[in-house]
């Protein structure tokens, strides 16, 4: 298509988006920690602000996608994160730390959702393999920012974070020269109607239920998932674990995603009827299964296949939910629900530190692990109840 962006570019963006961040979220609680003296209980304020920066980047960068030029949008989002980031590696005391770092996750959270709704005008492909694969580039990012951070940061925190400018800066010039066609999308995703009616879109009542569903899902998916990178670390340590071998769980975390991907690639390419309400569901229930083996787990192998099973149920899950958003929202407010999707994965991953904690300091792990599991299970059911409930009367958009 002549007025489309090539996916391999998007992919590429995403790809060096993702390192550049890698490489700041595992440095902040160790550097303000050890390097700057600061109490956890302050770098928690200061995670949950870049939190909340990421959901003020995300519905404000989904709504203006559906009203102006996202082509100059995502310019102004990577420009502006790549500012961000230059003026992080000169002042990275405190408290200019804390201030640059909420402006990062206003900067995150925007870019993500431009780059997730510049996915839904990839006509020319399913849009169930363009947001696999949007999955797998940040992934694989993850995997390559996380395993050079620890090695950088040896040598100079200034050095790691020169560097996050530099990815930033091949990132603004990938959607500087590739990213033009993205201009026409605001303009074409127009309806042709009064401007009354283009401004308040008609959305059917099953597909907002359906919608509504799938946010709340998102955000009772990341609060769960938060215990195993904020509170787990702990709980396995207590019991003599060795630390380095929580870590090794993310790295095997990090893996078995970029092999699932490739599968899944494969799977929907060759196997055709799987709808995508099922791959979610699918991947709950082993979300819920990594809960219930933490419950009884005392030796690191439970928690190896308790990790096993989480990242099957993350891997299938996450990328299959922004594709159904895409599938249920007309053109002229995908943005907007590619932003909602970001951000309240955003409220979800703030939270979860805070009510893990409030769980373990009033009850215990063990407590936390089965309210977790019950709650995923609950969520499960509440979603195969709405979908069965609205199915035929859902809508589906290109």
């Amino acid at each position: 298509m002549a007025h489309e962006i090539r996916l391999r570019w998007l992919l590429t963006g995403a790809l060096l988006s993702s390192i550049g961040m890698s490489f700041i979220w595992p440095l902040t609680s160790i550097y303000l920690h050890n390097r700057l003296g600061i109490s956890l209980t302050v770098i928690g304020v200061v995670l949950l602000l870049n939190s909340l920066g990421s959901v003020i980047g995300s519905i404000v960068g989904g709504r203006l996608y559906d009203q102006s030029d996202p082509y100059r949008l995502t310019l102004f989002g990577v420009g502006l994160t790549g500012l961000v980031l230059i003026g992080l590696t000169f002042w990275h005391g405190w408290p200019a730390y804390c201030i640059w770092l909420t402006l990062l996750g206003i900067g995150s959270g925007w870019n993500i959702t431009m780059v997730n709704s510049l996915g839904t005008s990839l006509h020319s492909k399913d849009g169930r393999y363009v947001f696999t694969m949007l999955y797998f580039a940040q992934n694989v990012g993850v995997v390559i920012g996380t395993t050079l951070v620890g090695f950088v940061y040896d040598i100079s925190v200034t050095l790691l974070l020169l560097i996050a400018v530099i990815l930033y800066s091949l990132f603004f010039m990938v959607v500087l020269t590739k990213f033009r066609p993205a201009a026409k999308i605001g303009r074409a995703a127009q309806p042709k109607e009064n401007t009354a009616k283009a401004k308040k879109p008609f959305l059917p009542s099953a597909n907002k239920l359906m919608l509504t569903t799938f946010f709340f899902a998102l955000l009772v998916f990341w609060l769960m998932y938060q215990q195993w990178s904020s509170n787990l670390s702990v709980y396995m340590t207590s019991l003599g674990i060795p630390l380095r071998n929580y870590s090794f769980l993310w790295t095997l975390n990090a893996a078995l995603i970029v092999v699932i991907q490739l599968f899944l690639n494969w799977f929907n390419e060759h196997v055709n009827g799987i709808r995508i309400i099922y791959q979610i569901l699918f991947g709950l229930v082993m979300v819920a299964i990594s809960f219930l083996i933490l419950i009884t787990a005392r030796t690191y192998t439970y928690f190896v296949i308790a990790m096993i099973a989480l990242t099957i149920g993350e891997a299938t899950a996450s990328p299959a939910i922004p594709a159904l958003v895409n599938d249920l929202t007309p053109r002229a407010i995908k943005g907007r629900y590619q932003g909602f999707v970001t951000s309240w994965g955003s409220v979800g991953r703030a939270l979860g530190p805070l009510f893990g904690g409030l769980v373990i300091d009033w009850l215990s792990y063990r407590s936390l692990f089965i309210i977790a599991a019950t709650g995923v299970f609950t969520l499960i059911a509440i979603l195969l109840l709405i979908w069965l409930k609205t199915q035929r009367n859902l809508v589906r958009y290109q």
